[in-house]
């Protein structure tokens, strides 16, 4: 990669979500409201359907189980997001990163703003949200954990935090890795086949702080959109429900289920599958009585990987047509990392073939 900052917008000077709320709980500056339309034309909550989001074992994935292995496809075809249990990550290495981002968020401001993101710099502390008119209710801690050339360590946080976003990123991306190779079985490779195709296998972690919100059905902790690399894994507290996804149009919130990891296909899943498994929308809403924290692991192809509908999924679909271009993943992130749209408009701009 020639410039770690295709990965995110660089900063901008944002006010520190955390410390508006100690000084007035009850303050929503302007920037951060929705506007009434967007408000009125949003789309339906459906909580019910909460406990039917897919639920996928990884130790049967992993031993090539071939009913999980269908699981993972109708979960990836019909919602594109899923739940995994059965992960291997022990619980004290996900209570380990818990508390230690306890702990960071709770340091003065002056503490965390050691490793206030640089200008024009994708890593640190602060915020990564590109200029838009609505702003997120959030703070973010945002690292390049590999490949270890793309580290910048004097922007990490101290031990203890630093040793425990060092071994649960090691162990989460043994979990991309096995989905990784899961996803190249169910789409007619062999298991190594898509891993291949990244080049190497880019993984930028986000700490999102979530601070409590007086206006939760105005403000939200982040926009609607789709992920643009291959994979997210996500870690939820269990007590707090933030995460919602656009399931048949309308908004499902996620529940967290103790020691699950979230995980969701991205654009480029979407591009070599041919559309067969699409990326999906999602959000987070705010709280009015509770802060949040959650855990977002990226994983993302080297930058000159080439994406596009790979052979057999062509022919799997409508007319056998590759109905994505063919891209370079630097390309792709260049060309939409500073789209002001939200939702997945970047997607058909960018990379879908003109009809």
């Amino acid at each position: 990669m020639e410039s770690k900052s295709a990965l995110y917008a660089p900063s901008a000077p944002l006010p520190n979500v955390q410390e508006m709320v100690k000084t007035d709980p009850s303050q929503v500056p302007a920037n951060y409201i929705r506007n009434e339309t967007d408000i009125a034309n949003d789309a339906a909550f459906c909580h019910h359907l909460s406990s039917e989001v897919p639920i996928i074992d990884l130790y049967l994935l992993s031993k090539g189980h071939q009913e999980e292995l269908t699981k993972l496809d109708q979960a990836c075809k019909e919602w594109g997001f899923f739940l995994v249990v059965n992960h291997g990550v022990a619980t004290e290495v996900t209570n380990g990163l818990k508390e230690a981002a306890e702990k960071f968020f709770e340091l003065p401001l002056e503490e965390k703003n050691k490793i206030a993101i640089p200008p024009n710099d994708i890593q640190g502390y602060g915020h990564t949200q590109v200029d838009r008119k609505v702003l997120d209710w959030s703070d973010k801690l945002v690292l390049l954990v590999y490949p270890h050339q793309y580290r910048k360590l004097d922007l990490w946080p101290p031990t203890p935090f630093k040793d425990a976003i060092e071994k649960y990123s090691g162990d989460v991306r043994r979990v991309a890795e096995e989905l990784i190779r899961s996803l190249s079985v169910i789409m007619g490779m062999e298991k190594d086949a898509l891993l291949r195709l990244h080049q190497e296998l880019v993984q930028p972690l986000s700490v999102a702080y979530y601070p409590q919100c007086s206006m939760p059905d105005k403000v939200l902790g982040l926009s609607a959109h789709s992920d643009k690399g291959t994979l997210a894994i996500v870690m939820q507290e269990d007590d707090v429900t933030g995460l919602q996804i656009k399931h048949n149009g309308k908004w499902v919130p996620i529940k967290p289920i103790h020691d699950a990891f979230v995980v969701n296909v991205g654009d480029i899943i979407e591009m070599w599958s041919n559309g067969k498994y699409k990326s999906i929308e999602h959000r987070v809403v705010t709280n009015e009585s509770k802060a949040r924290i959650s855990y977002s692991t990226f994983f993302l192809p080297h930058q000159n990987a080439e994406i596009e509908p790979l052979d057999q999924m062509v022919l799997e679909s409508p007319g056998s047509l590759p109905l994505y271009k063919k891209v370079t993943y630097g390309d792709y992130l260049r060309k939409t990392k500073d789209m002001k749209s939200e939702g997945k408009t970047h997607v058909s701009e960018v990379a879908k073939v003109e009809s």
